[in-house]
């Protein structure tokens, strides 16, 4: 099985912590936050992760390397200066995503969803995601959940509005729309959706959204208690 991380990202809330350090190597409880769900991953069975950089990419394969200490195999795609938006770093990144459902994850985010709980087999085409309790930060939330479908949240008014979590486990065939060039992922989230193509699960373990330097030593602090 595969697995994509995204980690070109600045991480311009960060600064001036990302300033010299690329957000997926900061440290979170004793380690790089990219090496928790490196590890995670490789517990389930998965033996090749696609990670894309941009920022400082050098630092983040002088890091990583190949993935043998992680227990995996590591395929690099690295993108141009500035990124190309999570759209568009799984377009870029596609060739190596064909093979089958794979897993992405946010590489900036913190959790200890067990991604064995993922659907193994999905819908031609779609994407299954996983979706918080709305945080702080974020209290309108992105999307909600009716009878194991995600919906639009504005549609559906009754519905709890939920925020997506930065994981997700995707068929290959979702790729296929995305055009080349920087681009966002929820445009075609929203296709899926308009399709009935997009599934999800409402997670209330833990996971943080590691966006600024405040959210990081809060979450240090909780993680050291």
């Amino acid at each position: 099985m595969r697995a994509m991380i995204l980690a070109a990202g600045r991480g311009e809330r960060m600064r001036p912590l990302t300033d010299h350090t690329p957000k997926p190597l900061l440290q979170v409880g004793g380690q790089p936050l990219i090496a928790w769900h490196l590890q995670r991953l490789q517990r389930i069975g998965v033996d090749t992760v696609v990670i894309n950089t941009a920022w400082l990419s050098e630092q983040l394969v002088a890091a990583i390397g190949d993935g043998e200490a992680f227990g995996v195999h590591v395929i690099w795609s690295h993108e141009p200066e500035g990124g190309l938006e999570t759209a568009g770093g799984l377009r870029a990144a596609r060739a190596h995503l064909e093979q089958g459902p794979f897993i992405l994850v946010n590489g900036d985010i913190y959790t200890d969803y067990d991604f064995a709980n993922l659907p193994r087999q999905v819908v031609p085409g779609s994407a299954h995601i996983i979706l918080v309790t709305n945080p702080p930060h974020h209290p309108q939330g992105d999307f909600s959940l009716s009878n194991g479908r995600v919906v639009h949240a504005q549609a559906h008014a009754q519905v709890q509005s939920l925020t997506y979590s930065g994981i997700a486990m995707i068929h290959p065939d979702f790729l296929k729309p995305i055009a080349e060039g920087k681009q966002p992922l929820r445009p075609y989230f929203e296709q899926s959706i308009n399709a009935g193509l997009l599934f999800g699960e409402h997670y209330m373990g833990r996971w943080a959204d590691v966006g600024t330097p405040e959210r990081l030593a809060q979450l240090n602090r909780e993680l050291t208690r």
